[in-house]
């Protein structure tokens, strides 16, 4: 079913791939690198406000900090005041998840395009640097070796993408998501590893560009947080009964 309904962009990665190879020349692994450039460029505008956005979650980080202390005991609470510093600050919680969402059509329609037989047939078990053949799963020391480049380079890219100011929250999904995906990775196509493995490397270069060439805003710390806030109102007098 998923198969039908993603045939569009199989139709075209598989025309992408054909065209890197045939008429540019490159390898297989080589087009499928460029084919992953070419899905992270077109949405380079939503990676912008994605890291827009998480840099403003680390701004708030602070008063977030304060809140969550303030109450803890009511979650509710806690809640409701947590989306109204959202809200009066334009932030959107969820913007960071948007480019990953896309880039999941993609990944599926790489991964039935591998399979397909039409493509084993296309490229006759070509193979790519140390990978004996791309459209098979990997096993031994070429496992290990993807595996190993798979975790090392997600792992840089989210610890790159969230940064030492963001919230513990932010940290663990960046974290945790790669190696949550490790056990379903081994039995992939090992041409999906090198899409995967390229869309980190391109993570990676993304945000060391960006942070070269637009740092973010230093982040007030707590102290500085309360003491832009405006004094309390002083107390009403009482009025003296006569």
């Amino acid at each position: 079913m998923f198969a039908n309904i993603l045939q569009p962009l199989i139709d075209i990665s598989n025309s992408v791939l054909i065209f890197f190879h045939d008429d540019v020349g490159l390898e297989w692994g080589s087009a499928i690198v460029a084919l992953t450039f070419i899905t992270r460029a077109a949405i380079l505008p939503l990676s912008v406000k994605q890291i827009r956005s998480m840099r403003a979650m680390s701004a708030l980080q602070p008063q977030i900090k304060e809140i969550q202390e303030k109450y803890k005991d009511d979650r509710q609470r806690l809640q409701r005041e947590m989306m109204e510093v959202y809200s009066e600050n334009n932030v959107n919680p969820f913007a960071s998840c948007l480019p990953l969402l896309l880039q999941l059509p993609v990944f599926m329609t790489l991964f039935y395009l591998l399979r397909s037989p039409e493509f084993k047939l296309e490229t006759n078990g070509a193979g790519w640097l140390f990978i004996p053949d791309l459209t098979e799963k990997a096993t031994g020391s070429v496992l290990i070796v993807l595996v190993a480049l798979y975790i090392i380079t997600s792992l840089s890219a989210g610890l790159i993408m969230t940064g030492i100011q963001s919230s513990s929250q932010q940290r663990m999904i960046a974290l945790g998501l790669p190696l949550l995906f490790t056990p379903f990775i081994i039995g992939f196509p090992t041409g999906l590893l090198v899409y995967w493995i390229s869309t980190n490397v391109w993570t990676m270069g993304q945000q060391g560009v960006i942070k070269v060439f637009f740092p973010p805003d230093d982040v007030p710390t707590p102290e500085e947080v309360q003491a832009a806030k405006p004094p309390p109102p002083p107390p009403k007098k009482r009025k003296r009964r006569r």
